[in-house]
């Protein structure tokens, strides 16, 4: 029998339930509810339960830079970025390095040396992206022994895919020809212009007809404006400026018998070059002929730009070809190209080559940078029109025959890259921008050719983009008008635009020196003295520099005025000296 003190002494441990492990949706509702326990038990032991989660968070991110430093747990063997060719630097090199000033102008260094690191940057940027790029030229490659002149169009357009086959096709319009043509600067939009005053503007790639008048006036030629939504078509007496839905904006009747025109795209610029002798430069953005120059050279009826400097290339019926510019009043350059009149010119988009055909029936390539003929070939017939690609394939239209040719300026060439005779007379070609495509205006008509590898493939979507949208165009547009260049600013050698002219700079100098009576660069500035216990602030040393200010030129300056005045005095006392003389006339004073 239990004695009755030690039954109710109770142990510890009796009766005391075990607490159950920690689920973790405890754990979540704990610290969504915010437990006022727990709250007190955070103050109190909060920062020894933080201190794992910190040193875990801390290894985190250790091992997070340890992953860019090694791969698979090694070493990286290839450390820093890819090495880029020097070849494909040189590709997209810009501008030589600048000259920094050796003393002073702290500023200037900080500033040179700021525009050397971001071109430097952007040009190994763009050497990398360069291999991104998605689309590569080809060319017509025939079988052996096979001329690649002899594929006809059709075997070209049966083997390739059926989108590129739909752009080889043929427009009889035999009632008004022959046709001018021109793509917009995306190659989207094409215009036709009729001898007999048929305009059409049209979608060639969807084959969508856009507007279509007949203006009922002889057309000389037709030209697209900045965007697709504006044309400007020569016609008979005046020109005339249309927009996309066939609705005519203006009459400029201070342009007449034009017939040639360019548009230069950063400048807003039209050219026009009439019969009577006159080269016109109309500012479409504000409606204002810039420059009309009379060359004395004749009729106008061949003409060019070059894409490169914006300068206009004019061939004349003496074999001559002229270089202009809106700022002068004189040809920039003449160049005796060929024995008999010019018939075509055309010029590269790098501004680097031109090339000529005349009525010598010779076809001449010159590089403009020498202003030297490289190389000069023979046509049994000679050449109407011509035109040249993104790529540097040339054109040439004879009669009623289109030739394409490869490499006219590297090599000899001996045959014509494809030919392909039309149903009429040629009148116009151009090869469409990014496309493999030859439009050709002819008395049938038109005709769209392919031309593999004529187009380049890789466009430039803040430029010239065919797949923006009408947003994007406008934006574009606006841009556009922003950064304008002035036609002041059209010159032989862009690159002079950069330069310091030295010869104007020290005229200046020179005739600041003879206003002064002294050189204020002859002598350096004056430095005060470092003195100490705070009597060489900013405000002290600039009291000394005004107390000695002129100190060195007081003499210079007193000694001019002093000419000055004997000057003046010598003048008088010779006035006086001629009114004291008596005349022959002072007998007839009464």
């Amino acid at each position: 029998m239990a004695s009755p003190g030690k039954a109710d002494v109770k142990s510890p441990h009796v009766g005391k339930k075990k607490k159950p492990p920690a689920r973790y949706w405890e754990n979540l509702q704990q610290k969504e509810g915010g437990n006022n326990d727990e709250n007190k038990d955070r103050k109190d032991g909060g920062k020894a339960q933080d201190a794992p989660r910190r040193t875990q968070k801390r290894k985190l991110e250790e091992t997070r830079r340890d992953r860019n430093k090694f791969i698979s747990g090694k070493s990286d063997p290839f450390p820093g970025p890819a090495p880029i060719p020097e070849e494909r630097l040189q590709k997209f090199k810009r501008k030589d390095k600048m000259k920094k000033p050796r003393k002073g102008q702290r500023t200037l260094k900080a500033t040179i040396a700021h525009s050397e690191e971001t071109c430097e940057m952007a040009k190994k940027q763009a050497a990398r992206f360069d291999l991104l790029l998605p689309e590569d030229a080809g060319f017509l490659e025939g079988d052996e022994d096979e001329d690649t002149c002899t594929i006809s169009q059709d075997d070209i357009a049966d083997a390739v895919d059926i989108t590129s086959g739909a752009k080889y096709f043929n427009l009889k319009l035999s009632q008004f020809g022959p046709y001018r043509v021109d793509y917009n600067k995306t190659g989207r939009h094409l215009l036709l212009g009729g001898r007999r005053g048929h305009v059409a503007c049209i979608d060639w790639q969807s084959k969508q007809l856009m507007c279509e008048i007949n203006v009922m006036e002889s057309i000389s030629d037709v030209k697209w404006l900045h965007s697709e939504e504006m044309y400007a078509v020569a016609q008979k007496k005046w020109l005339y400026i249309y927009d996309s839905k066939g609705i005519e904006l203006h009459c400029i009747r201070k342009f007449n018998d034009v017939l040639r025109m360019q548009f230069l795209p950063y400048h807003f610029l039209l050219a026009t070059a009439s019969s009577t002798s006159f080269l016109q430069y109309l500012d479409v953005s504000v409606g204002k002929e810039v420059a009309a120059i009379c060359t004395k050279t004749g009729r106008l009826d061949v003409m060019c730009q070059n894409p490169h400097n914006a300068v206009i290339h004019l061939g004349h019926s003496n074999g001559t070809v002229t270089l202009w510019s809106p700022n002068q009043k004189e040809a920039l350059v003449k160049m005796l190209c060929h024995q008999g009149g010019v018939r075509s010119v055309t010029v590269d988009k790098t501004g680097t080559y031109m090339v000529t055909s005349g009525m010598d029936k010779k076809l001449k390539v010159y590089d403009i940078r020498a202003f030297k003929p490289l190389k000069s070939y023979f046509l049994p017939a000679g050449a109407s029109c011509l035109s040249l690609s993104h790529r540097g394939l040339l054109s040439a239209a004879t009669g009623d025959i289109v030739q394409v040719y490869r490499d006219v300026w590297s090599c000899p060439v001996t045959k014509p890259y494809m030919a392909h005779r039309l149903r009429g007379t040629a009148w116009g070609l151009q090869f469409c921008p990014f496309e493999d495509v030859l439009g050709v205006g002819h008395g049938d008509g038109f005709t769209s050719m392919l031309v593999p590898g004529a187009g380049e493939p890789n466009f430039d979507g803040l430029d010239a983009n065919p797949y923006r949208s009408v947003k994007q165009k406008r934006e574009w547009e606006v841009k556009a008008l922003l950064e304008k260049i002035q036609p002041e600013l059209i010159t032989l050698d862009p690159s002079e635009l950069g330069k310091v002219d030295y010869a104007t700079f020290d005229q200046r100098h020179q005739d600041r020196v003879k206003a002064l009576g002294f050189d204020p660069h002859a002598k350096e500035k004056f430095v005060p003295k470092h003195k100490k216990k705070g009597r060489s602030s900013a405000g002290n040393i600039e009291k000394r520099k005004k107390q000695v200010a002129h100190e060195d030129q007081r003499d210079i300056i007193k000694q001019s005025v002093e000419d000055k005045l004997r000057k003046k005095d010598f003048g008088k006392t010779e006035v006086a000296s001629l009114s004291g003389q008596k005349s022959a006339l002072d007998r007839f004073k009464k």
